[in-house]
């Protein structure tokens, strides 16, 4: 099987051009090759799949083998796949996902390759029914207490056609979040399990994230993460609606339009090509 490894500020994928290649059993090819000492290494696989409705159709499994919706980072390098081997030659592409349709602008470098791409994230989910969180749902989850173990915190929930739970913390980088992330991902709040966000707020345009994703623990970014971010901190009144989001692998430039959508501007980024199989 041939494959690339991508990366969008550092939340690697393999990526399977489902054109060519056939994959009978995804989830569990998921497992083997996101392993980082027995496989080829990654937060995940995604395959690149012809589409009825769009340009291209993305799957993403995490490396428990579990499916998710979308993922804002794998999403970005789907579309630069895409252009770079000419499954499209539009730079402006339809993707189909489990969150539905998105749209994708590239933007190329000076070798004509997709080097950074704007996505339209779609408008955010705020209910609980919507996202889903457990309880009334028709009510939203705004600065809500939640104890976990020794400690309460207050959280944002927001689906971005994946479900996410946002709280702000002091210190980013010395919060223990191996120790919570889980905790919080398996919570019976959360009927489908919960991605989530713990997030510093440096100025008002600008914020530093970590996120444990779940079904794959800490990754080095998620864009479906900063977006959600992006709305917990204008309805939090603690950020503007346009923000940079400094991710441990990169940065984001995330925006909340007055229209409803969030935008998202990053990185896509090729790192090698293979082949995987017995030897």
């Amino acid at each position: 099987m041939k494959f690339a490894k991508m990366h969008g500020a550092g939340n690697d994928y393999i990526y399977v051009n489902g054109f060519e290649e056939t994959v009978d059993n995804p989830a569990r090819l998921a497992v083997e090759v996101s392993n980082r000492n027995f496989g080829i290494g990654g937060d995940g696989l995604i395959l690149i799949l012809p589409s009825k409705v769009a340009d291209v159709r993305m799957r993403i499994f995490n490396p428990d083998g579990s499916e998710a919706e979308m993922c804002g980072n794998g999403i970005r390098c789907v579309a630069k796949y895409a252009y770079d081997h000419g499954l499209v030659r539009e730079r402006e592409i339809a993707v189909e996902t489990g969150a539905g349709i998105l749209r994708l602008e590239t933007f190329l470098d000076r070798a004509g390759r997709v080097g950074r791409v704007k996505v339209d994230m779609g408008r955010p989910r705020l209910t609980r029914g919507e996202i889903p969180v457990a309880g009334a749902p028709d009510e939203q989850v705004i600065g809500a207490e939640l104890k976990i173990l020794d400690r309460t915190f207050h959280i944002t929930c927001v689906s971005m056609g994946n479900p996410h739970c946002v709280i702000f913390v002091d210190n980013v980088d010395e919060f223990p979040i191996e120790k919570y992330g889980p905790v919080i991902e398996r919570h019976p709040l959360f009927p489908n399990r919960v991605n989530v966000e713990f997030v510093e707020v440096v100025s008002p345009d600008h914020v530093r994230q970590r996120t444990w994703e779940r079904g794959a623990g800490e990754t080095l970014a998620c864009g479906t993460g900063a977006s959600a971010v992006t709305v917990a901190g204008v309805l939090n009144g603690r950020t503007e609606r346009i923000v940079r989001n400094e991710l441990r692998g990169g940065a984001l430039e995330m925006e909340w339009s007055e229209e409803g959508p969030v935008f998202m501007t990053g990185p896509a980024v090729q790192v090698f090509e293979g082949e995987y199989g017995p030897r």
